[in-house]
């Protein structure tokens, strides 16, 4: 964006913002002088304390001048960009390793050491996970059975609340 349309596009923007406040001092001044005065002083008094406030704060705003940038960034030139190639790549070859007193960091795999009867392991172990059928077959044989199971599960709970109430009496 050019910078004659930032500094339009501000002003505008201090404009706006003055004529709002302005508008909201002249209700103010109208609610005011609305108890007392008559339809001239009071139109008087409310475009008075509208213009008032529109002035002085246009004023205070132009007053504002935005800062510096404190970080100024260079331009990128891409001329200046050398292009990769194999001396390059040699000379990444040719770092040098750490010092004699620096141990290298050595990456272990952890999960081959775990005992085979470990259950996170097992967990997402694609040997253990079931395949489609069986799951279907789980599913299925839990949704046959399962009105006779709750039917039992509701009566063993009734019969066990029933035995509680009779051992408090």
């Amino acid at each position: 964006m050019r910078a004659a349309s930032v500094i339009s596009v501000e002003k505008n923007v201090d404009r706006l913002a003055a004529a709002l406040f302005a508008a909201a001092s002249a209700f103010a001044a109208h609610a005011w002088l609305r108890v007392g005065a008559g339809p001239p002083l009071l139109a008087a008094g409310t475009a008075a304390a509208g213009l008032l406030a529109f002035y002085l704060c246009l004023r205070m705003l132009s007053a504002v001048q935005p800062a510096q940038p404190r970080l100024p960034v260079p331009i990128f030139d891409v001329r200046e960009v050398e292009p990769f190639d194999e001396t390059a790549a040699a000379l990444a070859d040719s770092v040098e390793p750490p010092p004699a007193g620096e141990e290298p960091l050595l990456l272990d795999d952890i999960l081959a050491g775990i005992e085979p009867d470990s259950r996170v392991v097992r967990l997402f172990d694609p040997a253990a996970m079931p395949t489609a059928g069986e799951l279907q077959s789980r599913i299925d044989r839990h949704l046959d059975g399962s009105a006779e199971r709750n039917a039992d599960a509701a009566q063993a709970l009734h019969d066990a609340l029933a035995e509680l109430r009779r051992s408090i009496r």
